[in-house]
């Protein structure tokens, strides 16, 4: 398994051998891996090295320490496919796993805002602010806070909100969506996604922030999203086409 004649880095092959025992299901999720001293023995390597790749893979969220425990396998991060605009429920149902909501909060606000100019409102329109964590069989994966006009969503009764608001925007209240900007970055956990999340302050997570757009005689701001997700159980996949303009 550990060549040592070869060209490629110890820490790299051990990663890779971790990493093809993970992927044809030899060590399961949540499984106790040999630990450092165990994997130097038997390829003798330095524990240097092993642990150089150990931590790699951590940091890579296929593995997760426990003080006092050892490392385990981590399970697998959940890919949302960014090539096209679906709502948390609808993405976690093709998936076979079962959403659900948490309402934190729900408020009315009236005074002018950087969102309110997100939205594209008039001083005098109100929008409404709501906060949710988004489970997937049972299991926290994001905190999302949602902002949306009063004037195009309506009273907005808190029953609507245990389920997907994409499904209650087009179904309920018939209107379409049809576009959405977002932008997706890295950052640290604060103490109030931490403790919704059950993750640690600090630890890493993914901010994505979307403008969707109904279809009406001009494009119309339907909502305003920050979705902060946990680094360790969620990636983004995108698909790029080269542009045949480009090539030289």
């Amino acid at each position: 398994m550990i060549d040592k004649n070869s060209p490629i880095p110890i820490y790299y092959q051990l990663e890779e051998y971790i990493k093809h025992q993970i992927d044809n299901q030899k060590w399961l999720p949540g499984e106790l891996l040999p630990s450092e001293r165990e994997f130097a023995e038997q390829y003798h390597i330095s524990r240097m090295t092993v642990r150089q790749a150990i931590n790699n893979l951590a940091a890579a969220g296929l593995l997760y320490r426990v003080k006092g425990k050892g490392t385990f396998i981590a399970q697998p991060k959940f890919e949302h496919d960014l090539s096209g605009l679906t709502s948390f429920t609808e993405d976690m149902m093709q998936r076979g796993l079962t959403p659900s909501n948490q309402l934190l909060y729900i408020q009315l606000h009236n005074q002018p805002s950087q969102i309110a100019h997100k939205l594209q409102l008039q001083s005098e329109d109100s929008y409404y602010e709501i906060k949710r964590i988004r489970f997937a069989d049972e299991d926290p994966l994001a905190f999302e806070i949602i902002y949306t006009p009063k004037k195009l969503i309506g009273e907005l009764e808190e029953k609507y909100l245990q389920g997907s608001f994409y499904q209650y925007v087009e179904q309920k209240i018939g209107k379409h969506i049809i576009v959405g900007n977002q932008t997706i970055e890295g950052a640290l956990a604060t103490k109030e996604q931490a403790n919704f999340l059950q993750i640690n302050v600090g630890d890493p997570v993914l901010i994505m922030e979307r403008v969707s757009y109904l279809d009406q005689p001009i494009e119309v701001p339907i909502e305003f999203t920050q979705t902060i997700y946990r680094a360790d159980k969620y990636k983004f996949h995108l698909t790029l086409h080269r542009d045949e303009q480009t090539k030289g």
